[in-house]
């Protein structure tokens, strides 16, 4: 059969090239965007989770004024379990209880009693979808790799998806295929329909959700992400600033650091706060703020003097725009932008995304089984 006329002579090579890529690239990543997809959607609704089960404690609500500075939490701790690598705090608010990490668990403890609530490991269910999303439960080297892999090769499917979805006509019949499920179909054109019209809708998240995870994993493509949108990546790694030994006890500064924080840094949501024990009498003092719909503030004070550092952190509104999208970028990826609503968005996207490789697999099962 000849080439339509006023087609163009390479557009059908073309079109089974794309064919051919899609169907063997998803049979490929198949199996890796479907664990991607599921526990990122537990994963988006992690603390509702908790909240559901009644894993997360809380506490009778008392005055701010009430909250207990970080050394008495320390030395609460090195008292109950001594000899441990206390590595920071962090207080959840005035109604759920503080998180102290140590080295491998964590301690809850009440922020106006220093009473110990309770111990938790660090390798919990939510732990281990995270290291399975992050990682394929393959260690940080390698799976971090195959993970990036995986979702740079999503991306190239969804962008051949459209390129088979788009109608060869725009009339009603391709209206009718295109952009509606046929429920009362035989199986082999409702599964169709499920594949083709499903990822259609989900198209524009979904490569959201693709992009924001390549930030992730791979630096190159963040730094070309950020000089896109205007900004200049640095092209050395930033060597760790180390300042004269501070001349006050570590624990006094720790706890100057949270009453200057939460008093007269922070903006939202100002009594949760994290704060860090540094090491060594000459580190900077880490404190996080600011921290609201996948957004958070970095904070580096001076040892000597606690004044904040140049690595220190703006305020959102205070980025350019290239900081803004790199700040959004986890915000992005976890539905976190826009509260509940965006979430649940989110989850329905990427539950639409592990479907995917699944109707798209019986698609090509039908017909190499017709052949």
């Amino acid at each position: 059969m000849g080439v339509p006329k006023g087609m163009p002579y390479w557009l059908p090579m073309l079109k089974k090239i794309i064919t051919w890529l899609h169907l063997w690239l998803g049979l490929a990543s198949g199996a890796i965007v479907v664990i991607l997809s599921l526990t990122g959607c537990i994963l988006v609704f992690e603390q509702e989770i908790k909240n559901l089960l009644g894993t997360e404690v809380r506490i009778a609500v008392q005055d701010r004024s009430k909250l207990l500075p970080p050394s008495v939490l320390y030395r609460e701790i090195s008292r109950a379990i001594p000899g441990r690598q206390i590595n920071t705090v962090w207080y959840y608010g005035l109604s759920k209880p503080s998180v102290v990490a140590l080295q491998d668990s964590s301690v809850y403890i009440n922020p106006y009693t220093a009473k110990i609530i309770s111990f938790k490991r660090q390798e919990d269910i939510f732990h281990f979808i995270e290291e399975g999303h992050r990682h394929l439960w393959m260690g940080k080297k390698v799976g971090k790799m195959v993970v990036g892999c995986a979702t740079l090769v999503f991306v190239v499917l969804l962008l051949t998806g459209l390129v088979l979805w788009w109608p060869k006509k725009w009339n009603k019949k391709a209206t009718q295929q295109n952009f509606k499920i046929k429920w009362g179909a035989r199986i082999k054109r409702f599964n169709y329909d499920l594949h083709n019209v499903l990822g259609f809708y989900s198209l524009t998240i979904a490569l959201l959700l693709a992009i924001t995870g390549l930030v992730i994993s791979f630096t190159w493509f963040s730094n070309s992400i950020y000089w896109l949108t205007g900004g200049r990546p640095q092209t050395q790694r930033p060597v760790k600033e180390l300042f004269r030994d501070s001349p006050n006890p570590m624990l006094q500064n720790v706890d100057q650091v949270w009453y200057e924080v939460r008093n007269h840094i922070a903006v939202d949501h100002i009594d949760d706060i994290i704060v860090s024990f540094p090491d060594e009498p000459n580190e900077a003092i880490y404190a996080c703020t600011d921290m609201k719909d996948g957004i958070w503030r970095d904070l580096f004070f001076n040892p000597v003097d606690l004044s904040l550092t140049k690595e220190s952190g703006k305020q959102f509104k205070d980025l350019i725009f290239s900081d803004k999208v790199r700040k959004l970028n986890y915000a992005m990826h976890v539905g976190a932008i826009g509260g509940l609503t965006t979430k649940i968005i989110f989850f329905l996207v990427s539950l639409i995304c592990a479907s995917l490789p699944i109707t798209g697999f019986y698609i090509w099962w039908f017909k190499r089984k017709k052949g």
